[in-house]
């Protein structure tokens, strides 16, 4: 697709400058006056050349590209991630072992995965460039595509769809790591969340499942169970809060609590009016969820 744009932005630049070049001068015969010529170059240049190109790439991209980067067969997956666009959040499942998380995708490198696409409202599209092309994610359909990274890396996604006011602040990481990190993640992430240690961390638990967050976001192992935001079980073991909006730190994450509207206007995280020793407990809790 990008030689194929590059010739037609080449020969546009050409006619551009034939044009410039004759600006001054109507009866230079580089092209002549004909007007019979000048029709036969808007017919050749404005109908037949973007025909037949848009046509083979409809077909390159429909008979060799779709299958190349289709999901894997059944025999050829060896493993499956399901993702679900949210507005503005991206859940992550994976199957086989329980393990929920939110805008960070774990692969092993060197690995078929069958990613499962799914909406929970509006369409969403999910792309990773530099792992696969793009797949649309609509309500009630499934969709699939193959990831596969051929080294360790962080990989940046994408919602390429436009669904409504944060799109642009829906984004994604996928993490590509050796098998064996891989296995240690995901086991991490399969278990309950620990038990918090200290008092404050402790009175943080306390003040999270007594307020409305419990009713928003899953903890496993608590009484959390909420399905509005994202699963919280290990929070303070990713990279990023609102999916890649702001870094996942400490005073970052309190920031976020306090007032979620001033950063990521229109998610569905309310002011909660959680201030002073409440937010402190809170915020330590979360961090602690590793």
């Amino acid at each position: 697709m990008l030689v194929a744009a590059g010739v037609v932005f080449a020969g546009a630049v050409g006619l551009l400058v034939l044009g410039w070049i004759r600006r001054d001068r109507p009866g230079l015969p580089l092209l002549g006056e004909s007007e019979r010529l000048n029709t036969g170059m808007v017919l050749l240049f404005g109908m037949a050349v973007p025909l037949v190109v848009v046509s083979a790439l409809f077909v390159v991209a429909n008979v060799f590209l779709i299958r190349d980067t289709e999901a894997p067969a059944g025999d050829k997956t060896e493993m499956t991630v399901t993702a679900v666009g949210h507005q503005w959040f991206w859940e992550i499942r994976y199957p086989s072992s329980g393990a929920v998380t939110a805008n960070e995708i774990h692969i092993p490198v060197e690995t078929s995965v069958d990613l499962v696409a799914r909406s929970a409202d509006v369409i969403h599209s999910f792309w990773v460039p530099e792992l696969n092309r793009k797949v649309d994610m609509i309500p009630g359909k499934t969709n699939r595509i193959e990831l596969y990274a051929e080294e360790p890396g962080v990989f940046r996604g994408q919602c390429s769809e436009f669904c409504g006011l944060q799109h642009a602040n829906m984004a994604f990481d996928v993490v590509a790591e050796p098998r064996q990190d891989f296995d240690a993640w995901l086991a991490r992430e399969a278990e309950p969340a620990q038990q918090p240690e200290g008092a404050e961390e402790q009175r943080g638990k306390r003040e999270f499942l007594a307020s409305a967050c419990a009713s928003c976001h899953t903890i496993r192992g608590t009484s959390a169970r909420g399905t509005v935001g994202p699963d919280l079980t290990h929070l303070a073991g990713r990279r990023t809060l609102g999916a890649l909006t702001i870094p996942n730190r400490h005073g970052d994450l309190s920031r976020w609590i306090a007032d979620p509207q001033s950063i990521k206007p229109g998610n569905r995280m309310p002011d909660l009016n959680l201030g002073g020793a409440r937010l402190r407990a809170i915020v330590a809790y979360l961090s602690g969820l590793k």
